[in-house]
C-alpha cells in the first residue's frame, strides 16, 4: 500500500474531537519536518472545501492539510456525503458528484467505492512518509460492521496503528472507553496503541483516579488528558456552533449582522472571520424575530436550495425581510441564498424538486438547477457601490444552479483558478443600485482582510460611526492563522506525543 507509516485517530462516538486532535498532530509532525498528509476515508458534512483542480472534500481535511503545510486534494478525502434529506445524501467521490443515494442504496456500492478509497491511500501512502487517518463517529458501531468504508478497514488496509479518543465533557468517559475496547474484535483491539480523553474542564488533579481506572481496566496508557481551549477558532464540519451564536446581543456601536439559521445551512465557515471582528455582533436567525435590530442579514448557502426557501416563505421571514430593506438595511444572499433573492429557481430535471417556485424578487435574476455541479476556485475584483474598487477576493463555487441577471449589475468581476478553465473571466453575481441588496455564488468572500474591511465600514459609515483600519482587520487575520499553532502547542502540552512519534518511527 506504500511506504507512509499510518496512525489513525478513531473516536467513542461523533464530535469527540477526532478532527482537531489529527490536524494537530499533522501539525507537530510538520513541525518537525515530517512530510505528513490527512486521510478521511469518508466524510459526512455541509461545509465543503473546493480544491485547486475543481474538487469538492470535507472542510476538516482541507484544515488538516493546511496543518501539514501542503495543498488540499481530493485524496485526502475520497467519499464525501451532503446530507439532502433525513434519508438521502448527495455522493460526491474524488470531489465529483456521483449520484444522490439513501444509505441502503449507498452501502450497496461498497465495493466499487472503496476500491476508490484504496486507490487514493495509495497514491498518498507513495508520496508522503507519514499519513494521519481520521476515522468516523464510533469506532464499535457493530451494527455496520459489514459496511464499514471509513474505521477498521482503513486502518487495517495503511496498517495503522491506532488511538482512541473520548469526550469527557458529553459524560459517561468510562463507558465510552471501556465499552468501545470490549465490542472491538481482538486484531482491532490490538492496533490500538493509547487513549485520549478530550474536552476536559477543571482541575486535571481531580481526574488522577480517572486515569488509573482507566489504564488498569484497559491495560492501555491514557496518552493525555486534552483541557477545553475556549474560542478556539478553526474551520472543520462543524467548526461553527450556530446555537453558541444564537443569543448574541446587537449594540449600536457595532456592526449587526444575522445570518438566517436556514434548516439545511452549509459552508457556515463563510462567517468564521466575520465574528471574530471586534465591530461585529453576529447572531444566527432561527426566527424573524431574531432578525430585529441587524444592520445586515445574510442568507447563507444550502444543500435543499428549494426546500429551504419554502421554509423562509412559510416560517415569515419574507415578509421581515421586505421591512428590513425597506428601512435601508442591507441583504446579501451567498451562493444558495443569492439564488432565493432573485425572482424564481426551476428545477426541470428534478435535481431538487421538480417544477418551478417563486423567489424572494429582490434582484432581478433567474436560476435554473442543473448540472454538472459547478466547483472552482476563484480570484475576484469587487464591483460594489461605495467599497474599495477592485478590492480583491479570492474564494470558490460550489453550487448546482445557473443563474442568470436581468437588469441588475454585476458585483464581482472573476478569474477562475486552477486547472478548470484556467484564465476564464466573467462578471457575477447582482446587486441593487444603491449596493444594499446583492448576490453572490462565491464563498470564502469575507477572508480577505482588505474587501472585509471596505464592506463593514460601509456599513458603519451608514450608522454614522467612524472607519476602522485595515490593521485592525489584519490583526484578526493573523490571530486566526495562528490558532494551528496556539491548538498544536496546547496538544502538544497535554499529550504524551513522545509515544505518537514512537510508533510512527517503530512500525
Amino acid at each position: 500500500m506504500g511506504r507512509a507509516i499510518a496512525v489513525a485517530v478513531l473516536g467513542t462516538g461523533s464530535d469527540v474531537g477526532k478532527s482537531l486532535i489529527v490536524a494537530g498532530i499533522c501539525r507537530l509532525l510538520s513541525r518537525k519536518g515530517v512530510r505528513v498528509s490527512p486521510f478521511k476515508a469518508q466524510n459526512m458534512a455541509l461545509n465543503s472545501f473546493v480544491t485547486l483542480d475543481g474538487g469538492e472534500i470535507g472542510r476538516a481535511q482541507a484544515l488538516q492539510a493546511q496543518a501539514c503545510g501542503v495543498e488540499p486534494t481530493v485524496d485526502m478525502n475520497p467519499l464525501l456525503l451532503k446530507p439532502e434529506s433525513d434519508s438521502r445524501s448527495q455522493v460526491v467521490v474524488r470531489g465529483k458528484v456521483y449520484e444522490a443515494l439513501d444509505a441502503l442504496a449507498y452501502f450497496d456500492r461498497k465495493e466499487t467505492l472503496f476500491k476508490i478509497v484504496r486507490e487514493c491511500y495509495a497514491r498518498l501512502a507513495c508520496q508522503y512518509e507519514c499519513v494521519v487517518i481520521e476515522g468516523a463517529g464510533s469506532a464499535a458501531e457493530i451494527n455496520l460492521r459489514d459496511r464499514d468504508m471509513v474505521n477498521w478497514p482503513v486502518a487495517e488496509m495503511a496498517d495503522a496503528s491506532v488511538v482512541l479518543v473520548a469526550d469527557i465533557d458529553r459524560g459517561g468517559v468510562f463507558a465510552q472507553i471501556i465499552g468501545t475496547l470490549d465490542l472491538l474484535a481482538p486484531h482491532e483491539r490490538q492496533r490500538v496503541f493509547g487513549v485520549i480523553v478530550n474536552k476536559f474542564r477543571g482541575d486535571r488533579r481531580l481526574f488522577e483516579d480517572g486515569v488509573r481506572i482507566l489504564e488498569e481496566r484497559t491495560g492501555l496508557p491514557v496518552l493525555g488528558v486534552i483541557p477545553f481551549l475556549r474560542d478556539l477558532r478553526l474551520d472543520q464540519e462543524d467548526s461553527l456552533d450556530p446555537a453558541c451564536f444564537r443569543s448574541v446581543p446587537f449594540k449600536s456601536d457595532l456592526t449587526n449582522v444575522a445570518v438566517v439559521l436556514l434548516p439545511r445551512m452549509s459552508n457556515f465557515t463563510d462567517f468564521n472571520v466575520l465574528a471574530a471582528e471586534k465591530d461585529v455582533a453576529l447572531r444566527f436567525a432561527a426566527l424573524p424575530g431574531d432578525l430585529r435590530g441587524a444592520d445586515v442579514v445574510i442568507i447563507p448557502g444550502s444543500k435543499n436550495t428549494l426546500e429551504d426557501l419554502g421554509y423562509l416563505i412559510t416560517a415569515g421571514f419574507s415578509e421581515v425581510l421586505e421591512s428590513h430593506v425597506q428601512r435601508g438595511g442591507e441583504l446579501l444572499g451567498i451562493c444558495a441564498g443569492y439564488q432565493m433573492l432573485g425572482q424564481e429557481i426551476t428545477d426541470p430535471k428534478g435535481l431538487e424538486r421538480r417544477g418551478t417556485i417563486k423567489g424572494l424578487c429582490f434582484l432581478d435574476v433567474v436560476t435554473e438547477l442543473d448540472t454538472p455541479k459547478i466547483c472552482r476556485q476563484v480570484r475576484a475584483a469587487s464591483l460594489l457601490h461605495d467599497v474599495e474598487q477592485h478590492a480583491p477576493v479570492q474564494g470558490y463555487e460550489i453550487h448546482m444552479g445557473r443563474t442568470s441577471r436581468g437588469t441588475t449589475k454585476p458585483c464581482f468581476h472573476v478569474e477562475v483558478l486552477g486547472t478548470w478553465e484556467s484564465n476564464s473571466q466573467s462578471d457575477e453575481g447582482a446587486t441593487s443600485e444603491d449596493g444594499l441588496v446583492w448576490g453572490t455564488s462565491i464563498h470564502g468572500l469575507f477572508d480577505q482582510t482588505g474587501f472585509r474591511r471596505s464592506w463593514l465600514n460601509r456599513a458603519r459609515a451608514r450608522k454614522g460611526l467612524w472607519p476602522i483600519s485595515l490593521h485592525e482587520s489584519e490583526l484578526v487575520r493573523t490571530v486566526l492563522q495562528a490558532e494551528l499553532d496556539r491548538w498544536a502547542d496546547h496538544l502538544d502540552q497535554h499529550v504524551n506525543m513522545d509515544v505518537i512519534y514512537s510508533v510512527l518511527t517503530n512500525q
